[in-house]
């Protein structure tokens, strides 16, 4: 681990300050009194309250956004060192860490809580934090969208508990040093890094054996993968299944009664009494673009928005949508997200919109990814048709805005589902 003395860093650079993970870092630095600058590639709600809060922040990447001074340089995995950021900082020779590292930072002097697993991670994340925020616990806690009472992805605490929810891509989560590990599920993704699920179950069981002897690791042994996941586990093994998963929740789905589970399983683990953790969880109306209500059209159709970008996380979400609208019909508006998530994944997404009556499909969000003609969503959507669902796609948001203001109506309810940018497609339903 690259030597650096935190307390001694005054000014901050961020090479990818948008990002859900590294702009809570950089909220944790405003917070601390540090001045705080950064980068990315487009305007977004997170950029605009980093603003708010202080920071200056640059629109492209290019040597000369390297403040005067800098004693940190902190980047996204989703660059690299070649970044042209990244190559001035190591020129004028200022401290460059990646987010992961960086976490891996503040987690070595705290007493941590990691939530891992491929999908839930976030809401068991901020259903934690709420329970320990209400306890008077007053934990850190970094989580991968904003929290709904906070309105960011950042609380600054006093107490040395730290609740973070720990990425499994490229292995970022071994930076952490976890005292007590709450591991929602394993499946497979991030095949564009990782060679198989038995990859994948590889790196869950190093962070398993980094938890140590007087530590917990929260799970359920019986899920597909998890005994792979543990072999060679040392802390003490909790069952989150056997607490109750019938609660009244303000998040539907069974997805998320099993996510308040684990969270109920690790209040108890720091003794937090169950009144106050049922209390708390009660509370709990879910976070940012995690089946979020956004309005109503002026129609009177209802919009939703959603971050799922895996068949398993949409079958959830749909899941979820058609147990609380059950005589609505709902429209699943899908913007993948990764050619190559797309064709691993086809035949499980093409069977993932079983409670969805309509599926709207957007172009291909590229992200990290070159363009890859071999994978559309054209071809997705007569894949979904074959299914017996009506699918179809559209080349731009703005012709799926023109072709949903003609036929939602009361009964309906449009969900935007997607990891990119297709909340705006909500956005402007609403608008018009």
């Amino acid at each position: 681990m690259k030597k650096i003395d935190l307390t001694k860093v005054q000014t901050a650079h961020f090479i990818g300050i948008g990002g859900i993970g590294v702009s809570a870092i950089a909220t944790m630095m405003l917070l601390e009194g540090k001045r705080v600058s950064g980068s990315d590639s487009a305007e977004s709600k997170v950029t605009e309250e980093l603003r708010k809060a202080g920071a200056v922040i640059h629109m492209g990447h290019r040597t000369s956004n390297i403040p005067e001074n800098c004693d940190l340089v902190v980047y996204t995995i989703a660059v690299n060192l070649e970044n042209p950021e990244c190559a001035e900082a190591i020129q004028q020779k200022i401290p460059v860490l990646t987010y992961p590292e960086m976490l891996g930072r503040v987690s070595a002097h705290k007493y941590t809580i990691a939530i891992a697993g491929t999908h839930g991670k976030t809401t068991t994340t901020a259903m934690i934090a709420q329970i320990l925020i209400e306890a008077k616990k007053e934990p850190t806690v970094i989580v991968g969208s904003l929290l709904k009472d906070v309105h960011s992805n950042f609380v600054a605490g006093k107490s040395e508990l730290f609740v973070v929810e720990a990425c499994e891509y490229r292995r970022s989560f071994l930076n952490l040093s976890p005292k007590i590990l709450v591991i929602t599920n394993i499946d497979n993704d991030h095949l564009d890094y990782y060679k198989d699920i038995a990859d994948i179950v590889s790196a869950f069981n190093e962070i398993v054996r980094k938890v140590p002897k007087d530590g917990f690791i929260i799970c359920n042994p019986e899920a597909p993968h998890m005994q792979g996941a543990l072999l060679g586990a040392v802390a003490t093994i909790i069952d989150y299944t056997q607490c109750a998963q019938d609660r009244l929740l303000r998040v539907p789905g069974k997805h998320n009664q099993a996510n308040a589970a684990a969270a109920t399983a690790a209040a108890a683990t720091l003794g937090v009494p169950s009144s106050l953790t049922e209390t708390a969880l009660s509370h709990f109306s879910g976070t940012w673009r995690r089946f979020e209500y956004k309005g109503k059209t002026a129609g009177g159709a209802l919009v939703y928005d959603d971050y799922g970008h895996h068949p398993t996380e949409i079958r959830a979400t749909l899941s979820g949508a058609r147990e609380l609208f059950s005589d609505k019909k709902i429209i699943a508006v899908f913007q993948p997200h990764l050619f190559s998530r797309t064709k691993l994944l086809f035949a499980d997404f093409a069977n993932a919109f079983v409670d969805a009556d309509v599926v709207v499909l957007a172009p291909i969000y590229a992200a990290r990814e070159p363009f890859d003609p071999s994978v559309t969503s054209e071809a997705l959507a007569k894949a979904i048709s074959k299914t017996g669902k009506e699918a179809y796609a559209l080349d731009s948001f703005s012709a799926i805005t023109g072709q949903l203001l003609g036929t939602v109506t009361k009964d309906t309810v449009v969900l935007t589902i997607g990891a990119g940018d297709i909340y705006q497609v909500g956005e402007q339903l609403l608008t018009q």
